[in-house]
């Protein structure tokens, strides 16, 4: 079951927060992961965890929105089977006081990324006969969310995206899914309720926690275990899908 040897896994953004849950997952499982970030910082520390895992991993530093790049970089590594689309950036604003800046930023990264890998992975998928595509989108593209105007923009775009491109490779066996986490405890969320929140960390913590009904965050953990399966061969029936993992938050909430 969930067998990944002789399987090369493509990760963006595969060496923190739920990139990295995602590398250790797939590594254990055998695959030859392939992890992209734009900087290596967290890769010595993630390069221990996998010394005794079945599989193995290496980074390749790319920035995502950077079509050329990201082009000649897949072709160097000549095959992915599954490719998880993953790099992305936040923001905190409404429309009026969102600059253009941050709101092409946005863009650039969590669309255009997320574009231009498909746009790489698709032909190499094609010559192999198959593969899988998993994009991360967010509970962010299902419900109004305050102060996330570019952020949910982003992500409405891949859950498009996704379906879209679902529809238009059936013929060449490769499946397109996505899923949407609710709050996911990551250093990133440490992050960003520090520099948002100063000196409301533990207050904000516990709010952002108890939005969700199951009255806390996911783990990367969680996310990775249902990006291993939705990528399996055992998934091989699941195409044009996305699947909120959201303690509740979408149906429950009232």
């Amino acid at each position: 079951m969930l067998d990944y040897s002789n399987k090369t896994v493509l990760v963006t953004g595969g060496a923190s927060g739920i990139g990295r849950a995602a590398t250790l997952a797939f590594a254990r499982q055998g695959a030859s992961v392939q992890v992209i970030e734009l900087n290596d910082s967290a890769w010595p520390a993630l390069q221990e965890e996998l010394k005794d895992l079945e599989g193995n991993a290496n980074l390749h530093t790319c920035d995502v929105s950077d079509q050329q790049a990201v082009v000649a970089l897949f072709n160097k590594i000549g095959r992915v089977d599954v490719l998880i689309n993953n790099a992305g950036v936040a923001h905190v604003g409404k429309v009026t006081n969102t600059p253009e800046a941050d709101f092409e930023r946005l863009f650039r990264v969590n669309v255009k990324g997320v574009y231009n890998c498909m746009y790489a992975a698709i032909p190499l998928m094609q010559q192999q006969g198959g593969g899988v595509i998993l994009n991360m989108s967010s509970i962010a593209a299902y419900v109004g969310l305050p102060d996330r105007f570019a952020y949910s923009m982003t992500k409405g775009a891949v859950s498009a995206m996704t379906i879209s491109a679902a529809r238009d490779y059936l013929a060449d066996k490769i499946r397109v899914n996505s899923i949407s986490p609710a709050r996911v405890h990551t250093p990133f969320v440490d992050g960003f309720i520090a520099k948002n929140y100063p000196g409301k960390e533990a207050e904000m913590f516990e709010k952002l926690s108890h939005s969700q009904p199951i009255g806390r965050m996911g783990k990367p953990e969680e996310i990775a275990n249902l990006a291993l399966y939705l990528c399996s061969d055992e998934a091989s029936f699941i195409t044009g899908t996305d699947y909120p993992i959201d303690g509740g938050f979408i149906k429950l909430n009232t």
